[in-house]
């Protein structure tokens, strides 16, 4: 049955869970409760979600995102400026309203097209504006600077202060500041507007999952604006602008490097590691240069155990502490062995460990790209642990400080997408570049974040531009942070691939429902990148009152059961395969899909959540590297007759005869023609040869030939022999007309010949599987094509069929032409064998 989920905690129970996690508690407690936020105002409404969820209520103009943004560089004072501010639309190229009043009242920092902003709708071009006053006690322009700090704004954004541009920036998903300091006046009410323009997907900005116009499919409502915290706070005229903190627990050691801005004279900085209230080591050193920081004894950072130490560092010159900032750090490390089994898999901290993921795509009903409050953004990750997964991967967006915050204290591993360029075409240089940047920006800014251990520049092609261009970036990902694993391109396998590279750290496909079982090499591991998406719609509770999966269920029940069974197979590709990893699609329904463990709006458990976090432990726990793999394939039948054969040599009637086992084939839609010997049959894009039974153990090895002529050879699919399951074929003998060749294929894998094949020439065809060497083969003519790796095969109980393929539970990609001479046999065949076959000896 379908479950309400958990209601949000109580602020009390938030308390007591901070207090039993001492080795940060302390710092935060003290300096990263709320400061001071936008004074209430009458004339900002909220706006009417679709849905709303359990903490759309909670968010109010003196409510707006109050916490400490930036939990890994703490100071005590600073001023939240979220809020109400003063909003308008407005056309390219206007001049700034300064000292205007704007019309529209704005909840910052809830994107425009969000109901919590209270705008609602998307705009190209905007005007934000409010005014703030600085704190005497910040001895602003005496002592000290004003720095104005933006977690994010999409797209371009240019800030000013009391008429003066203080900063411009390009990038919608990295943070920026400016020092106003120089643009203040004396005392009183300072002005601050700021310009926005953000074209979505009208250009080739890096957009993630945003579009214009939502296509009720993969693609979701935009995120314009500023959508994370703004913030000013006092800072030394000489400063700590971040922490480079790489932890090594070889040497047990954190390396540490303190940058500074500002007159640089004689500067030393000291640091401090604490154990809670322990001091567990102190170190001194030059400003500006690695520093190795002692961590005896060091307690190890796992989800098991996501233990943090505490830092606290000082900035000094001749005359004393000019800075002190405070933060925090996990001793842990992200590698690759070899397991019992040869295979290369994923380690964290020296021992193999399965990563078993959720896609997470961070999208919210009320806030869009924007959880309602902190304990919303908390609960998202604390559900995964509830759900028994261990890593995330955070899909093609990035989120505030305080989400990688909460998954360093939870304890999950993180996989950081950059968020992609549009779909559709392939994008100029100049765009390229800006993603480049952007990319590294991001690398930059979230290098510190212990539950982060791999990037992902790629996913499926979108926005990539040359094969070569992505090796490239994946090597220059490796140098800027050699720390961690980077997944050059998730997805290879997919849809608008260039292709693999061969760089980086990983080989990463995706099968619906899958799971991929890419095998991993002597420098890459495998994983599974995405799979699953199993789909049950809940009345009452969908953004569209209606939604789509990648394959529907109708009640919790089932949809439970198709998890798990579907998970078993993850395992068994784990043990069989050696994929380190495998991400389930997905967290939560979005928008049109309904493939979540929970409805969008976070108010319902659509499976048995114990039943989840079973098989999910149980794949952590037995997908240690040992092997275990597939049972031994049976020998199969000797000679070259097959198990099951269709000569077509009868000529007329609706029934070909098998002529080896006992499975005749009903004819619909199909006349009888010539064949290579005697007769055939003639396909007209919309006939079929059903035999009745399932004639492949499609777990075992199999072989499938037939003589094929093509009537065309153009951009369709055409299937010469398949068989049926309840969504995919177990196997594809086919045309595919994507590639324009003949190939073999399971879901999301094609093996293909080396060229177009001729309309009105026949062709021998044979597809081999081999279960035992975990291979996909295709033969044309007798000579040998291709082959793939391919460690897992799905199971097929349907019917074997000539002349068309089943995908998506459809009957699909009938065949245009003519069949002769179809044999099944029930092992794999070798290349001696095909070519006798062919030649007609057998």
């Amino acid at each position: 049955m379908l479950s309400p989920a958990p209601p949000p905690r109580s602020r009390d129970r938030r308390v007591r869970r901070r207090g039993a996690l001492a080795a940060i508690s302390a710092l935060l407690f003290a300096t990263l409760t709320p400061a001071a936020t936008a004074e209430p105002s009458a004339e900002w409404t909220i706006g009417e979600p679709p849905l709303a969820t359990p903490w759309t209520g909670d968010v109010s103009p003196g409510n707006a995102l109050p916490e400490y943004p930036r939990p890994q560089l703490t100071r005590p004072d600073w001023r939240n400026l979220n809020g109400v501010w003063e909003f308008a639309g407005a056309t390219e190229g206007e001049p700034p309203p300064f000292g205007e009043t704007l019309p529209e009242r704005i909840l910052v920092p809830y994107p425009t097209e969000s109901a919590l902003s209270g705008i609602q709708r998307r705009a190209d071009h905007m005007w934000y504006r409010r005014t703030v006053t600085v704190p005497r006690n910040w001895r602003i322009g005496e002592h000290n600077r004003l720095l104005l700090h933006f977690g994010a704004v999409d797209y371009e954004a240019t800030v000013y202060v009391n008429g003066r541009e203080v900063a411009s920036h390009t990038g919608g998903y990295d943070a920026f500041s400016a020092d106003i300091t120089d643009a203040l006046r004396p005392g009183g009410e300072q002005e601050i507007v700021v310009g926005v323009t953000d074209l979505t997907d009208a250009t080739w900005q890096p957009v993630g999952k945003q579009r214009r116009v939502p296509d009720r499919g993969i693609f979701y409502e935009g995120a314009s604006g500023i959508w994370q915290t703004v913030w000013m706070e006092p800072v030394a005229e000489t400063h700590i602008t971040t922490l480079d903190l790489v932890p090594d627990i070889d040497t047990a050691t954190l390396g540490l490097t303190v940058n500074t801005e500002g007159p640089s004279g004689d500067l030393t900085v000291e640091a401090v590691v604490r154990d809670g209230q322990r001091v567990v080591s102190r170190a001194r050193g030059e400003a500006g240069l690695p520093l190795t920081v002692a961590v005896p004894d060091a307690r190890l950072w796992s989800p098991d155990s996501p233990f943090l130490y505490d830092l606290d560092v000082v900035l000094k010159d001749r005359d004393g502490a000019v800075d002190r900032v405070s933060s925090y750090f996990g001793m842990r490390e992200i590698g690759m062995t070899e397991g019992e089994d040869g295979k290369r898999r994923i380690t964290l901290n020296g021992e193999i460990l399965f990563l078993m993921s959720t896609l997470d795509q961070g999208y919210w009903p009320d806030g869009i790209y924007t959880a309602p409050t902190d304990e919303a953004l908390r609960w998202d990750l604390e559900a995964h642990k509830r759900l028994g997964f261990n890593t995330v991967r955070k899909h093609i967006k990035t989120e505030p400080d305080r989400w990688y915050y909460h998954a360093d204290r939870l304890g999950l591993l993180v996989w950081q997408d950059m968020p992609s360029m549009r779909t559709g075409g392939r994008p100029p240089a100049d765009a390229a570049a800006q993603f480049e940047s952007e990319l590294r920006e991001l690398v930059a800014e979230k290098k510190n974040w212990t539950s982060i251990i791999g990037w992902v520049p790629f996913n499926e092609g979108w926005g990539e531009w040359a094969r070569e261009d992505t090796g490239r970036i994946a090597e220059e990902i490796a140098a800027q942070d050699p720390t961690r694993l980077v997944n050059a391109h998730s997805g290879v396998n997919c849809c608008d691939s260039l292709g693999d590279s061969g760089k980086g750290h990983v080989i990463d496909w995706h099968a619906y429902v899958g799971p991929a079982t890419p095998e991993p090499e002597a420098h890459r591991v495998a994983i599974d990148g995405e799979h699953g998406g199993f789909g049950l719609e809940v009345d009452g509770h969908m953004w569209f009152g209606e939604g789509h999966a990648y394959q529907m269920l109708p009640d919790s029940e089932s949809l439970t059961a198709a998890y798990v069974d579907n998970q078993r197979t993850v395992l068994r590709a784990a043990r069989s395969c050696g994929i380190s990893g495998a991400v389930y699609t997905q967290l939560t329904d979005v928008e049109h899909e309904v493939n979540g463990f929970f409805t969008y709006d976070r108010m319902v458990e659509k499976m048995d959540f114990e039943a989840v976090r079973r098989i999910n432990e149980e794949i952590i726990e037995k997908a240690d590297g040992s092997g275990g793999g597939q049972p031994a394939p049976s020998p199969g039948t000797p000679g070259l007759d097959g198990v099951h054969a269709y000569l077509f040599d009868e000529g007329a009637g609706s029934v070909a005869e098998d002529a080896v086992g006992d499975a005749d084939a009903t004819l619909s839609g199909t006349e009888w023609t010539d064949g290579v010997r005697g007769g055939a049959v003639s396909f007209a894009g919309a006939g079929e040869a059903d035999t009745g039974a399932a004639l492949a153990d499609t777990r075992d090895s199999y072989s499938v030939s037939a003589w094929v002529r093509l009537d065309e050879a153009g951009t369709g699919f055409q299937t010469v022999v398949s068989q049926d399951t309840d969504l995919h074929s177990a196997f594809f003998l086919q045309y595919s007309g994507q590639d324009q060749r003949w190939a073999m294929s399971f879901a999301g894998l094609r093996t293909l010949s080396p060229e177009k094949p001729e309309p009105g020439r026949w062709y021998h065809l044979t597809g081999v599987r081999d279960a035992e060497a975990g291979t996909l083969s295709l033969y044309v003519d007798g000579q040998h094509a291709d082959t793939r790796g391919a460690c897992l095969a799905e199971g097929g109980d349907g019917n074997t069929v000539i002349g068309r393929a089943r995908y998506g539970g459809a009957d699909v990609d009938h065949l245009r032409g003519d069949v002769d001479e179809v044999r099944i046999f029930d092992r794999a065949l070798s290349r001696d064998e095909v070519a006798l076959l062919a030649s007609g000896g057998h």
